[in-house]
């Protein structure tokens, strides 16, 4: 094959990821123009409402001077529950788990770096911010002899795995027990089953999934196409038409740039060695349909807390996808629960 044939064939196949990544990781973002005339029409499920409770929002300056937006619900002397959320998410993603838990405890939650009402920033993007992020909020809202149950959904799992990584000492300190619900350690892209491989090509290369995670721009699309996009890659086929709307509503919220700054930074993402300092009661939960991080990561992450005598439990959720907190609320709601009696 010749230098320009070669040249060629990478061409078409980072245009290709390109084009997965449209399809494959809900980067289908219509024009922020455009966007306040989108409506959804879906039966009503109280799950997903806006929060009863008033949100008290909590002041928090993060190690590198950023502020962090954080809001708190139910009685600030009742025991804390903090929910990190995941890629191209916001505190809203938490409602389903606000809207249960918020008369019995203090559930905090805030946006990640770039997502929601927390301004991106100027630092470069990395597992050290989402540690620092994360180290921030418990401070500032875990406070006393009070400990959490620390929940974190996909980049929110990373983020607490990240925290203990950096922040060991604060572990015991702030975490009464933890909740790794559709996340990963590493292998993002290698085993992603988004765009279905062959033999030949049993993994996706590295610069693809760069490509794939990192796509910025934003494309309009028709809301149906763009809610049957985002649940093809985020949620499972049974998922109920309010289900995907609110999640979708969720993900175009995600302005490009914070979607492509985090996808490139965690494609190359490996903090397996910061297991070893999640030294609390931990309970990992998967859905069996989940394409962005299948049952292999958190079959891995069990493994190595059971070995350490960490884990609490390895939840499987039948036919539910990576949202797994919105497609499964009460299975979910109640792992927290138990922990919180722990």
């Amino acid at each position: 094959m010749t230098a320009q044939s070669r040249g060629s064939k990478r061409r078409i196949l980072v245009g290709a990821a390109a084009g997965a990544a449209i399809i494959g990781v809900g980067a289908v973002v219509r024009s922020r123009r455009t966007r306040s005339s989108a409506t959804f029409v879906a039966e009503p499920n109280p799950a997903l409402s806006d929060p009863v409770h008033r949100p008290e929002t909590i002041s928090v300056t993060s190690a590198d001077g950023h502020p962090i937006h954080v809001v708190a619900y139910g009685d600030p002397e009742a025991q804390p529950i903090v929910l990190s959320h995941g890629w191209t998410c916001s505190t809203a993603y938490w409602y389903p788990q606000i809207n249960a838990l918020a008369d019995d405890f203090r559930v905090i939650t805030y946006d990640q770096r770039g997502h929601g009402r927390t301004e991106l920033g100027r630092n470069p993007l990395s597992t050290d911010l989402l540690a620092d992020d994360l180290a921030a909020v418990l401070e500032a809202t875990v406070t006393g002899d009070k400990k959490a149950v620390v929940v974190g959904h996909s980049m929110g799992g990373m983020s607490i795995m990240s925290w203990a990584g950096k922040y060991p000492e604060h572990v015991r300190a702030k975490a009464r027990a933890v909740m790794l619900a559709s996340t990963a350690t590493d292998s993002l892209v290698a085993e992603s089953t988004l765009i279905p491989l062959s033999q030949r090509l049993p993994t996706i290369p590295p610069p693809v999934g760069r490509v794939l995670l990192g796509w910025r721009s934003s494309v309009r699309v028709d809301m149906p196409a763009t809610r049957r996009v985002i649940q093809y890659a985020a949620m499972a086929p049974g998922s109920t038409r309010e289900e995907v709307a609110f999640c979708t509503r969720i993900v175009l919220d995600c302005h490009g740039r914070t979607r492509g700054g985090w996808g490139a930074a965690l494609s190359m993402l490996d903090i397996r060695a910061a297991l070893e300092n999640l030294q609390v009661p931990t309970t990992v939960l998967v859905g069996t349909a989940d394409r962005l991080t299948p049952q292999s990561h958190s079959r891995r992450i069990s493994d190595v807390l059971d070995e350490a005598g960490h884990l609490q439990r390895l939840i499987r959720l039948p036919a539910i996808g990576h949202m797994s907190t919105v497609e499964a609320p009460g299975p979910v709601n109640d792992e927290i629960r138990r922990l919180a009696r722990l």
